[in-house]
């Protein structure tokens, strides 16, 4: 049996509905409801809907006007937002990569992890966003099967990478300085940790290969359209798939409400360190000022934390209200809504390197350094960042001359090796 045959027999006993609202509730659920990533909304609703009838392939009607398909103003004001958007992330994420790579005393632990983020980004921005942007906005998936594979593919293992690679940054910091007579992490141990975050978002990703897939059909009128969705294996007549919506809940869980708790916890405990220690005694200045810029990193992280937070929340929440309110899907609005959503999740890639910018004098002086070809742009008056500048938002890796300080914390004091 084809997959077109199939497809027609899954949804036969539905075609027969006098409405194309009870049509729609009956597909929507297994598709938007259980379905995580960016595209779902279309996949079958904008088949379904490209129809303008109850009939999935009423030929017949196929000319008629979808009621997903916005009005042209509304399309150049999303595409507007989305292209700016792409801009800003791939942009501003592989200017971070630059910052990073071309000045040897930038190539630390947690800046390495923060290129390492950069990357996902990028990645998420240019090989993900375009190409589901184009499908939501069209009911179309012009790109081909292998590459609808890929491009969710992509947008599973970047997420897992995000997120993974935020964890390690906040336990790296937790351990700098909640326990700093611990050995230090090295940057082969770094590379290692990188390389593992991307192994195992491989493996969470690896459905997205193995089931993503197009469905094709032609009108009599000459139009074409292509659907790129999941096929489950045990994806029943009605669409629905148990094995699908328990991926998709384990995955929330595992990418979204236990790395934020977990990050929560880690960032709470250095805040109280660093904000609720004393120093015995009289602390020089190089001291101080240490102590001064760990406190500025690690308010820089929170505040990339808080920002994830944010941005994906929207993007979970829909999903789990659509799980149970199913009729939702159908509501007029739902298209923009579900725009709005995913513009505002994908959006987490461009925000990074503002804040890093914003936050931090190191990273602002080479965007400085960077746009020093423009006439028009002007960050800041700090001097350029040479390549041989030393990082003090973290210890230092590359053998800076160190002294030790005496802190008191919770009563108990020690010694700990600061960077000068």
């Amino acid at each position: 049996m084809t997959l077109e045959e199939t497809l027609l027999q899954s949804v036969q006993p539905i075609l027969n509905s006098s409405t194309s609202g009870l049509l729609l509730d009956q597909l929507s659920p297994s598709i938007i409801g259980s379905t995580t990533w960016p595209g779902a909304f279309y996949e079958l609703d904008g088949f379904i809907n490209g129809t303008g009838n109850a009939s999935l392939f009423d030929d017949s009607d196929a000319q008629n006007s979808n009621k997903f398909i916005l009005p042209w103003w509304r399309q150049i004001i999303w595409t507007v937002l989305f292209a700016g958007m792409i801009v800003v992330a791939t942009g501003g994420n592989l200017i971070v990569i630059w910052i990073v790579l071309a000045h040897k005393r930038m190539r630390t632990v947690t800046n390495y992890f923060l290129v390492n983020l950069s990357i996902a980004d990028a990645m998420v921005s240019t090989l993900n966003v375009i190409f589901n942007y184009t499908y939501m906005l069209n009911s179309h998936w012009p790109f081909g099967n292998l590459y609808c594979k890929i491009s969710q593919f992509i947008a599973v293992i970047t997420i897992c990478a995000s997120v993974f690679t935020l964890m390690a940054i906040s336990i790296d910091r937790y351990v700098a300085i909640v326990n700093p007579l611990k050995p230090r992490m090295g940057k082969r141990t770094t590379l290692c940790i990188a390389l593992a975050i991307w192994a195992v978002g491989a493996v969470l990703s690896l459905p997205m290969l193995l089931f993503y897939t197009t469905f094709t059909h032609n009108f009599p009128n000459g139009e074409v359209r292509v659907i790129c969705y999941p096929s489950w294996p045990d994806q029943d007549n009605s669409g629905q798939s148990y094995n699908e919506y328990l991926y998709n809940v384990i995955f929330m869980i595992l990418t979204y409400f236990l790395p934020i708790g977990a990050m929560t916890f880690t960032y709470a405990r250095i805040g109280v360190e660093l904000w609720g220690s004393q120093s015995i005694g009289e602390a020089t200045q190089r001291q101080l000022d240490n102590i001064r810029n760990k406190r500025r990193v690690v308010k820089m992280m929170m505040v990339v934390v808080m920002i994830f937070a944010v941005c994906w929340l929207p993007f979970h929440v829909y999903f789990i209200v659509t799980s149970y309110l199913p009729h939702l899907t159908n509501e007029p609005y739902i298209q923009e809504l579900y725009l709005a959503i995913y513009w505002l999740a994908m959006s987490n890639s461009m925000y990074n390197p503002i804040i890093y910018c914003w936050m931090n004098s190191r990273f602002r002086r080479g965007f400085a350094q960077f746009f020093s070809w423009c006439p028009l742009v002007r960050i800041g008056h700090e001097p350029a960042l040479s390549r041989s500048e030393a990082v003090t938002s973290r210890y230092s890796c590359a053998g800076s001359p160190e002294i030790r300080a005496r802190i008191s914390r919770n009563g108990k004091s020690f010694s700990t090796v600061i960077e000068s």
